[in-house]
């Protein structure tokens, strides 16, 4: 089994990869193969809503950067884990560029990331950490992805890089939703066959 993790912090080895390395923790320990892939210092534009990957169907988007290559890793990988620190109560810019491009790829090309199994985690200093993690469990909830829990919100809590350690609670989270996270990928291994996808219904608020 592999798991991709997407840390969307500007900082490499900030307070959202300790948040990721404690969800990851346990499924190291169970053999899983995880590999973190850093989103937040890359330069990723915006999705330019052409709609050309669901015209094209070629599970790419027209712009041909780092993201092309994520997808594919997306969809080779068993689990999907986002992370991200809190810009302005939000997900942080190159983050939310890259997550709005990857999921409607997927979601345009046959459900590429239908029944993986998905988490969100967030590092955040003070506020914004509620605001952010609703706004990650969108991409996951739009793809039909399966997602495990914790005991409380996913969001971890501190300033410089390491103080996320300190968060005894914030640490006994994250390790929880990897614990959980790691049973579920169990769970995808049975040979239960799940629902058939759907064809989409598309409608708005005039016709």
């Amino acid at each position: 089994m592999k798991v991709i993790a997407f840390n969307g912090s500007p900082r490499a080895k900030g307070n959202t990869h300790t948040a990721i390395e404690l969800v990851t923790k346990p499924l190291i320990a169970n053999g899983v193969e995880v590999e973190e892939i850093h989103v937040g210092n890359k330069v990723i534009r915006g999705c330019l809503a052409c709609n050309q990957c669901g015209k094209n169907r070629d599970e790419k988007c027209v712009i041909d950067d780092e993201v092309n290559g994520w997808i594919q890793k997306m969809k080779e990988a068993d689990g999907i884990i986002i992370g991200s620190p809190v810009h302005y109560s939000g997900i942080a810019g190159t983050m939310k560029s890259f997550l709005d491009r990857a999921f409607y790829v997927g979601g345009m090309n046959g459900g590429l990331f239908r029944h993986k199994v998905g988490a969100s985690v967030v590092a955040v200093r003070r506020s914004g950490g509620m605001t952010t993690f609703n706004a990650l469990n969108h991409y996951l909830n739009y793809c039909e992805m399966l997602m495990p829990t914790s005991m409380y919100w996913n969001v971890i809590h501190g300033t410089k890089p390491g103080d996320a350690h300190e968060d005894h609670e914030g640490v006994q989270l994250m390790e929880t939703l990897g614990e959980n996270f790691m049973y579920m990928l169990k769970l995808r291994e049975t040979e239960v066959q799940g629902p058939d996808p759907k064809r989409k219904v598309y409608t708005n608020f005039i016709r």
